[in-house]
Order: C-alpha cells, then sequence, then structure tokens
C-alpha cells in the first residue's frame, strides 16, 4: 500500500472467509505493513449482527488502524439461497439477509470506524455487490440479498460524511469484488469467468490505495470502475 505510512497498522474482519483470508494474506505480505490483526467468527467468536460481540471485539484493541477491511457477508444463510422470484419471499430469510450484510456493517462501522488513524491517511472498505445497485438492476430477483447490499452502501455513504469531519484523511468504500471464486459464488456463477481470491484481493487493494479524500463514500468495482448507485 503505496499511500500508506511505512509500518502501517491493519485490521481484516472476516478474515477467515474465502475473501477476508486472501485479503490478509495479501496484507501480511506487504514489506510495508507494520501489523496485521484479523478478527473472525471462528477464530475469535465474533458475530457482527451482534452488537456485544462486536463492542466487546473492539474494546479489546487498542491503537489507531490506517487500513480496515471487512469482508463479513452472506448470500445463502442456513442454507437458503437467493430468491428467483416474489413468490419466494420470506419475511424471516430477509431478515437474516439485513442482519449480517446491513446490520453487520452498521455495527462493524459504529464501533471501527473511529479506529481510523486521525492525522494521517487512513482507509476502510466493505464488500460490497454489483447486484446492490439500484441503477443497475436489470434482471429482478435476489431481492433480499439485492436490498441489504443496497443497504451496505447506504450505511457506507452516511457513515464516511460524518466520519470526514473528524477524520479528513481517511477514505470509506463500497467495493464490488467481482465473481470470486469462493463458495458463496460456487452455486450461482454460471458461465461467468470466477477470479482467484488473491487476484480479487489485490485488486481490490489497488482501487482503495487510489482513492483520495474526495472520493470516501462511494461505490466501486474491483477494477475502479464507479458502480451506480
Amino acid at each position: 500500500m503505496t499511500s500508506l505510512p511505512a509500518g502501517y497498522r491493519a485490521l481484516v474482519i472476516g478474515a477467515s472467509g474465502g475473501i477476508g483470508e486472501a485479503m490478509a494474506a495479501v496484507i501480511a505480505a506487504d514489506d510495508t505493513c507494520g501489523e496485521l490483526l484479523r478478527l473472525s467468527r471462528s477464530a475469535d467468536g465474533l458475530d457482527v449482527t451482534n452488537e456485544e460481540s462486536v463492542s466487546a471485539a473492539a474494546s479489546a484493541i487498542a491503537g489507531e488502524f490506517h487500513l480496515i477491511f471487512c469482508a463479513t457477508g452472506g448470500l445463502t444463510i442456513d442454507g437458503i439461497g437467493p430468491e428467483k422470484s416474489l413468490r419466494q419471499i420470506s419475511g424471516e430469510v430477509m431478515m437474516k439477509q439485513f442482519a449480517l450484510n446491513a446490520v453487520g456493517t452498521a455495527l462493524v462501522t459504529k464501533y471501527f470506524a473511529t479506529k481510523l488513524a486521525k492525522r494521517e491517511r487512513a482507509l476502510m472498505a466493505f464488500l460490497s455487490a454489483r447486484v446492490g445497485s439500484i441503477g443497475d438492476n436489470h434482471l429482478g430477483g435476489w431481492i433480499s440479498y439485492r436490498a441489504s447490499k443496497a443497504a451496505l452502501n447506504q450505511i457506507v455513504r452516511t457513515a464516511s460524511i460524518e466520519l470526514a469531519r473528524s477524520h479528513p484523511e481517511s477514505v470509506l468504500l463500497s467495493l464490488h469484488p467481482g465473481t470470486v471464486a469462493t463458495t458463496l459464488s460456487e452455486k450461482y456463477s454460471g458461465n461467468h469467468e470466477r477470479t482467484e481470491p488473491e487476484v480479487s484481493a489485490r485488486n481490490m487493494l489497488s482501487v482503495l490505495d487510489r482513492a483520495s479524500p474526495a472520493e470516501t463514500g462511494r461505490f466501486y468495482a474491483y477494477d475502479g470502475q464507479p458502480i451506480e448507485w
């Protein structure tokens, strides 16, 4: 990360998932990174849908970070995948999608965004998805997942405005990782070419590295192209 100070501190939340694990590995291999911390449900019991769990995890970590990447999220939850039509909507399933993809993002932002460095360049990103774009929705379907990711984008956008007042050098972004070769996309990739997690991680870090504070709160794809809301 050439835009961050030498010896920067980084944190990956959701570091046991396919993209999170790859992101942590890429950051760990960066010679300019001074310290990398990892948090995940499997290793640390972090449940981003539970406020007490998120608060406790944040309280246990001291000091400021220059890079925080949140790789949590889900498409299939408790074995139930995205809906194909209105008839398949379940209020219970939709609430679980929002709990993980939207509420989880809000809670992570609440307790971790203030840990970004105040007087130096600092970056924070969340995994979104192109299907969370309202303007780019031409196929329909996947209502719960689409809506929860659209909510994630609004959360990041709103948080970026507030954080800019106290952290003027910070950049918060929603990032679409592409179709990545993970268990999340395995059943739904169809004929789309899938990118290896490490490649996706490097691409997203490059987008972050180039982003300026004027771009905070925006929604980008892995290749740096903006995605409409």
